[in-house]
């Protein structure tokens, strides 16, 4: 028997393939959840991601996450979320970059606006209204 796509499972996350709007789903939150939450400031509760930490190096930083937050972008344009949406979202990954790469100013500012988040929700509105058989409840 013909198996289908077998999931990715990078750093213990498993990771689906396939183009399908849940596997589509579950790439984009991981990608959000790298970004923005993946480790905790010590002695906090606060959640910090790699666009936090790697744009602290003076510009290839803020590169690399806008790079990284197009992917979101990209992933959303393969669901078909409309146009506006998709301008919308680039948007937020320019604006954070922007602002991002002024030294210091940006690196505080990074805490606190979360454009891949912000994707992530537009997103799922999307797909809660579009695609109702991928929506999670989330705990």
């Amino acid at each position: 028997m013909a198996e289908g796509p077998k999931p990715l499972r990078p750093m213990g996350i498993e990771l689906p393939t396939g183009n399908d709007p849940v596997s589509i789903r579950k790439r984009i939150e991981a990608m959000e959840h790298l970004l923005e939450r993946s480790f905790t400031i010590p002695g906090t509760k606060y959640p910090v991601g790699l666009d936090s930490i790697v744009g602290l190096v003076p510009v290839i930083g803020d590169v690399v996450t806008a790079a990284m937050g197009a992917y979101i972008v990209w992933e959303a344009r393969n669901l078909g979320i409309p146009k506006w949406k998709l301008w919308r979202m680039a948007g937020n990954i320019a604006f954070d970059s922007a602002v991002g790469a002024v030294p210091l100013v940006g690196d505080a500012f990074d805490l606190v606006f979360r454009s891949n988040t912000r994707n992530l929700r537009i997103v799922k509105k999307h797909l809660d209204k579009h695609h109702p058989h991928t929506m999670v409840i989330d705990q």
